[in-house]
């Protein structure tokens, strides 16, 4: 093992150890994924984030971007599996690199990912914070299907967003259990797993979620699952293309906007927590 840069940061508490790597020099083993991850003998967090060029990458999805995105974000799930999106990390990602990079928050940053590119853009709050917008795509549907939790079934709606989702309304977020074993589902509906979001609603275009995330367990955020829910609860409710909703997550809130042209903005801050050295 060799000494390794790290960063760690989070957004709405999903929490990810950064790897900076813009030549492309680490060898991000699944094995090393979850020493780094483990919260008691590690770093911590629900994934990881390389953070490398396009050009110094063979990754088909930085390969594909170069000329268009020259940062790709690797992420990994903290059970060392290779994930194709992950919201919360792209704006955690984005924060990186406006504060260790030579890029300027002013202007939209494109960030490659295992979902294509995604449009990043940086505004001043109030309070002094920064509120990150990540242009997340198109959502697509498909097979309605059905999550189990201990005695209790739900009908779950499908959505993608880079990322499958089974996104079901519930009474109370208390019926979701701990979730330590995780929800079942339809395999055959998802036959490569799923994050499964377990929603209450607030009040008008305001909506709360607990989330279990495939590759890390439940999770005090998920960027695209509550990208999934809006998208989920806005269609359910009718409700006109430019309503933004606000998605309430265990570790904090998102606005989500699913626009006029079938894209979905979510908007949140992240956190850059602390900085060193690991040799795991």
């Amino acid at each position: 093992m060799t000494d390794t840069a790290f960063v760690k940061g989070h957004g709405t508490e999903n929490d990810f150890v950064l790897l900076p790597d813009a030549n492309g020099l680490l060898e991000l083993t699944a094995e090393r994924v979850v020493r780094l991850c483990d919260r008691r003998a590690g770093i911590g967090g629900d994934g990881v984030i390389r953070v490398v060029r396009t050009d110094a990458t063979d990754d088909p999805a930085a390969v594909a971007a170069r000329g268009e995105a020259r940062w790709f974000m690797d992420y990994r799930n903290s059970d060392g599996s290779v994930g194709e999106m992950c919201g919360n990390g792209v704006r955690v990602f984005a924060l990186y690199l406006a504060t260790h990079a030579s890029i300027d928050p002013r202007e939209p940053l494109k960030v490659a990912t295992r979902d294509g590119i995604k449009t990043v853009t940086f505004a001043a709050t109030d309070d002094g914070d920064v509120a990150i917008t990540v242009d997340m795509g198109a959502p697509t549907f498909g097979a309605e299907s059905k999550v189990t939790v201990g005695e209790h079934t739900w009908p779950a709606v499908n959505v993608d967003m880079g990322n499958p989702h089974a996104v079901t309304f519930v009474e109370s977020l208390d019926d979701a259990g701990s979730l330590l074993e995780g929800p079942t589902y339809d395999a055959t509906v998802y036959p490569g797993g799923v994050n499964v979001e377990f929603v209450v609603r607030r009040g008008e275009q305001h909506v709360a979620m607990r989330v279990h995330e495939r590759g890390s367990g439940e999770t005090r955020s998920c960027g695209t699952g509550a990208c999934a829910v809006m998208v989920a609860a806005a269609q359910a409710d009718g409700a006109e293309r430019g309503t933004a909703y606000v998605v309430d997550v265990p570790g904090g809130t998102l606005s989500i906007t699913w626009t006029e042209d079938d894209r979905v903005l979510m908007t949140g801050t992240a956190r850059l927590v602390a900085e060193g050295i690991t040799t795991l």
